[in-house]
């Protein structure tokens, strides 16, 4: 019965840090045009909605145990959006990629 249940325990683990990392993109450090060095973090990865990105109010970075505090209100992908500044495919899609950490 103990076997049994360390080897459900540890199924589960593998399980949870396999897909933990499957939905995250690693981002190694580097230097910015100012010469601020920014460190390697992770981030979710890209797509079309902000809802799902580790600084959106509500969610929890894995990685750092921060609570994500921001409402994307200028995104139509955010459900808190208030159709102040539209955005096109391409606008959300670079946003998402350089902004959205």
């Amino acid at each position: 019965m103990k076997k049994a249940m360390l080897i459900i325990i540890a199924s589960c683990l593998a399980f949870t840090f396999i897909c933990e990392k499957a939905w995250a993109d690693g981002v190694n450090g580097y230097y910015r045009t100012n010469g601020t060095y920014v460190e390697p973090y992770y981030r979710s990865h890209p797509n079309r909605t902000v809802t799902d990105n580790y600084s959106f109010k509500g969610n929890v970075n894995p990685y750092t145990g921060r609570e994500g505090n921001n409402y994307y209100r200028q995104n139509p992908t955010s459900p808190y959006y208030d159709g102040r500044k539209q955005y096109n495919c391409e606008t959300i899609q670079y946003h998402n990629k350089y902004h959205n950490r």
